[in-house]
């Protein structure tokens, strides 16, 4: 079916929560990632071989959107809050772009976690929720000062989030849309 999209760019608002809805997604992601991982490598305590399963779980999260997004734009949290992402043109966009785009999101989190690491804070955990929090509040405060209120790597990656709702079902027995009967 069809669906509308809005040219105005969706609140920040909406596309927060769908980025927390999107983490506790990610979540089951990793977990699978995790539970594929460990036996294939042998992996019988957690800190032994930590950066290998940071790595796998990087490149297959990495894959978890690129797939998404060049299929249709929404990855499931995003379908649910009715966002898309498209390209500048409002086309969809392609691998290089989503991989461009995936990316440059980390700029949500680099800097937090160089901070964290340069500081030696690696042990306390309420250095490192400071950081990562603060960090995040200072990349909302950047994409508020956007005309369009984009963040950051969407403006470096050449894509936008729009809104997509679908498009209302008919009320039964009403007529289809451009029924002229």
């Amino acid at each position: 079916m069809t669906q509308l999209q809005d040219t105005a760019p969706p609140s920040l608002r909406r596309r927060m929560a769908a980025f927390l809805y999107e983490g506790v997604l990610l979540f089951g992601v990793v977990v699978l990632t995790a539970l594929i991982y460990s036996p294939l490598t042998n992996q019988r305590h957690a800190l032994k071989g930590q950066h290998g399963l940071q790595a796998a779980c990087f490149v297959v999260i990495g894959l978890y959107f690129i797939w998404f997004w060049c299929r249709g734009g929404q990855t499931l949290a995003q379908k649910t809050w009715h966002l898309r992402l498209v390209d500048l043109k409002g086309a969809p966009v392609s691998p290089w772009r989503a991989l461009l785009r995936y990316l440059l999101a980390w700029l949500w989190f680099m800097p937090a976690l160089v901070t964290i690491g340069l500081m030696g804070w690696t042990h306390s955990p309420g250095a490192l929720w400071s950081a990562v929090l603060g960090g995040m509040a200072a990349y909302l405060l950047i994409a508020r000062l956007h005309p369009r209120r984009q963040f950051l790597h969407d403006v470096l990656a050449g894509t936008q989030i729009i809104t997509q709702r679908p498009v209302p079902r008919p009320k039964p027995g009403s007529a289809p849309v451009g029924d002229p009967s």
